[in-house]
């Protein structure tokens, strides 16, 4: 596994070194965003309320009365604290929009008005800003005020619907799916505008506006039009999907109590199952007898599995070339030879837990790739830093701005 210095001589670097972005975001999509810019390179300032913090900072298990999370979810960031109740702490705001190249909101519309950091107010400071306002549901709609967490966003985009068994209700993901596909949606859109102002001589600043619902609903690209023409709304089918490519989509419980999944996507995908698990291969040779089929290959299948341990599956899999793998704890994953050549479970050094293992950073860019360079910094660690090297301010200044509550 690699190891990670925190040596600021040894800070930011990938392709995005030199891109500023400010996070006026708390909790998840925004703030992630955030930290996957920052992972290949870009200076990001995350904008926190003086001795209160984001509230992500608790969220989760802890050790030693040290949340785990935060670790990870704000590595290789500057904390700077901002009391935006203030007058004097949002003129602060606006004067590190006008050197930022990103600004990324998650607050409500009126919250977002009420410190000035509206639209029409961030694009007069610096007019070559690109903005990113994420919210539940969308800046110009009636419910631009209502609050929004990425599972109620999960819930509008339709795959919450589809997703868990027939019998069983609507399962959300295990994780925080609508915050981390709206983060790479926020990424992807960032620098979507920040190529159009390094190539527009006319560029005049970018408003992006982002529903947390929108991404998982954009990338289940296939439920409007299925139903527009078929008049059918797809329902819980379990690990088979509602759209499953071809017809063999499952997983399947071992002999010795393990989990694997099964896949295929192609005819010749699952010809390679039908082999591997004995049944008559000329039964199968088209799309139509194998979807005609699927439920009987499914049977078949999981009774094969359930004979035999996860590596004598996996060896049978790979001797018959079917796509299947065991189905990974983490445990498993800090274990597996995958991982560890493709350097993706990394030690980072901290302040308060000492080594603590974290993902690399993905993606991998070979010739330009990014750093780990921190783990998440402590409340109002880079005040002095911010303000003095971006705001030139003295540290005297910034004693003052601390003393009457300001930052």
């Amino acid at each position: 596994m690699s190891e990670v210095t925190s040596d600021e001589s040894n800070g930011p670097a990938g392709p995005l070194k030199g891109l500023r972005v400010v996070e006026f975001a708390q909790i998840i999509a925004g703030p992630l965003a955030g930290t996957l810019m920052a992972d290949l390179g870009a200076e990001v300032i995350h904008v926190e309320q003086p001795g209160v913090g984001d509230p992500h900072r608790n969220t989760g298990p802890t050790k030693d009365g040290t949340a785990l999370w935060w670790k990870v979810a704000a590595r290789n960031k500057r904390s700077l604290t901002l009391d935006l109740h203030q007058p004097e702490a949002q003129e602060i705001a606006h004067q590190l929009v006008s050197r930022a190249d990103v600004v990324v909101t998650t607050m409500r519309a009126a919250t977002i008005e009420q410190w000035r950091l509206d639209w029409e107010t961030l694009h007069a400071i610096n007019p070559k800003l690109v903005l990113i306002q994420v919210s539940g549901f969308g800046a110009n709609t009636s419910r631009r005020n209502d609050p929004g967490f990425g599972k109620v966003g999960e819930a509008r985009s339709g795959t919450v619907y589809i997703s868990g068994h027939p019998n069983g209700p609507p399962t959300h993901a295990g994780f925080s799916q609508g915050d981390a596909t709206t983060a790479l949606m926020v990424a992807f859109a960032a620098m979507s505008a920040i190529y159009q102002r390094d190539n527009d001589p006319d560029f005049n600043g970018e408003h992006v506006d982002l529903a947390l619902f929108e991404t998982l609903f954009r990338i289940a690209d296939w439920q409007v039009i299925y139903f527009d023409q078929l008049g059918k709304v797809p329902e819980r089918s379990g690990n088979r999907l509602a759209n499953a490519p071809a017809a063999v989509v499952n997983t399947y419980l071992t002999a010795d109590g393990g989990w694997v999944t099964v896949t295929s996507a192609t005819l010749r995908s699952v010809l390679n199952v039908v082999a591997m698990i004995g049944l008559d291969r000329s039964r199968y040779l088209t799309w139509e007898a194998q979807r005609a089929g699927a439920a009987e290959i499914d049977t078949a299948l999981g009774e094969w599995v359930s004979q035999r341990t996860v590596e004598e599956c996996l060896q049978a899999m790979r001797e018959f070339d079917v796509t299947g793998d065991r189905i990974f704890s983490v445990a498993d994953i800090l274990d597996d030879p995958i991982y560890a050549e493709r350097e993706d479970i990394i030690t980072v050094p901290d302040d308060e837990l000492g080594p603590v293992r974290m993902q690399g950073v993905v993606p991998k860019l070979l010739r330009n790739p990014g750093r780990v360079w921190r783990a998440a910094p402590a409340l109002g660690q880079d005040n002095v830093d911010v303000l003095t090297r971006w705001l030139d301010l003295s540290e005297a200044e910034c004693a003052n701005l601390a003393a009457r509550g300001v930052i």
